[in-house]
């Protein structure tokens, strides 16, 4: 069940703006276990992949197969973004530590950029309704695992 669903939010991004054999420009931002292998995926299935992280270090997560491109800087700098080709991304993820960083940067992808498609990961889900007020899809993994592990537990 957790296999399918982390799919299916994976296929949900994907998805949004593509058709068969259309490919997309995506930024990521954080270069962590998830930015790591969502970039990996995006990037084996021919998408345009930049991944954003302060730290280069966080580079190694990458496989040596990925073919995108890597980027040392900060996701919620304009001048960062723009050698990022913010101007002609389809996509923005923002799945960094920190949720702050994660809604700052969403905003200026969204907002300045006019990014189409802008996601972000949220741990406090509390904040979850303030951010999708500013017109930001926020997912919450706090909420999507402990729902996971209900199902587990109940069925």
């Amino acid at each position: 069940m957790f296999w399918r669903k982390l799919l299916a939010a994976y296929c949900y991004i994907e998805n949004l703006f593509l058709e068969e054999g259309d490919t997309m420009k995506v930024i990521i931002m954080g270069c962590g276990r998830v930015g790591a292998q969502l970039a990996s995926l995006l990037d084996a299935e021919g998408h345009e992949v930049i991944v954003l992280d302060i730290d280069a270090h966080s580079f190694r997560r990458l496989p040596p197969s990925f073919g995108g491109t890597a980027l040392v800087g900060d996701g919620t700098d304009l001048e960062t973004l723009e050698k990022a080709g913010a101007e002609q991304a389809d996509a923005f993820v923002a799945v960094t530590q920190g949720d702050n960083r994660n809604v700052m940067a969403a905003q200026i992808a969204k907002q300045i950029f006019n990014i189409p498609k802008v996601v972000c990961r949220i741990y406090d889900p509390l904040r979850k309704d303030v951010y999708e007020a500013l017109g930001l899809e926020a997912l919450s993994p706090t909420v999507i695992f402990a729902q996971m592990l209900k199902e587990r537990v109940l069925s």
